[in-house]
């Protein structure tokens, strides 16, 4: 019998609003700065190929593979619309980028096949359940020693952060946002194996805190 597939969650929370979604995050977030602290936190190197999951329409895949043309990129995302646009984003211009459809809970790829993985903004779409299944296939598809680096909401450590929070939970819904606000990523994360996970960065928005964590696969034999 084959599982029913869970609905898909736009990035903007409907699917009317998805044309508005990089309008809106230019607007009301931090976008320059944290899509850069996190390719920063990275440190990719010549030659690595880099797992974007959730990638949306390639506004962070545009500025990394301009940044680093001798990385291979592959950007991944459920939602077939979102892909076209991001295929038209970066044009003729990202030769070192492909698309595949999927989901961050059923990677399409071998185990140790990325030297890094990023997500942004993408997570707290996904129920606990999912969280933990997506962050074993990140950590399952990453070769021995490579790292993921996720930028997503975090812990509310004030009250205004906590009410800002709650026009996310409105728009994305209370189940999948409560984790994040609680500040569980990390715990999950090192749940599915990941070693030496931290907060590398923290940003106070107009929606609340969005925090910049890491982690990393052990090398083999060193577990």
């Amino acid at each position: 019998m084959t599982q029913q597939r869970p609905p898909l969650i736009p990035a903007a929370g409907y699917a009317l609003l998805s044309p508005c979604y990089d309008a809106a995050i230019r607007l009301f977030m931090p976008e320059r700065a944290f899509r850069q602290a996190l390719l920063t936190q990275a440190q990719l190197r010549e030659g690595q190929h880099a797992l974007d999951v959730g990638c949306g329409t390639a506004s962070f895949l545009a500025h990394a593979s301009a940044t680093y043309p001798k990385c291979n990129f592959t950007g991944l995302d459920g939602d077939p619309k979102i892909l076209e646009r991001a295929r038209t984003k970066i044009g003729s211009t990202g030769n070192n980028v492909v698309f595949e459809e999927g989901m961050s809970y059923a990677l399409p790829f071998d185990e140790n096949h990325f030297d890094i993985v990023f997500s942004a903004l993408m997570f707290h779409h996904l129920t606990k359940s999912d969280k933990r299944r997506s962050l074993e296939e990140i950590h399952r598809v990453l070769r021995p020693g490579g790292a993921f680096h996720i930028a997503d909401w975090g812990e509310a450590r004030s009250l205004p952060m906590r009410t800002a929070y709650l026009a996310i939970q409105l728009l994305d819904g209370f189940e999948t946002t409560a984790d994040n606000v609680r500040g569980l990523l990390p715990s999950m994360m090192t749940a599915a194996g990941f070693e030496s996970v931290a907060e590398q960065k923290r940003f106070n928005t107009v929606f609340g805190t969005l925090s910049l964590y890491s982690g990393r696969k052990a090398t083999e034999g060193l577990a």
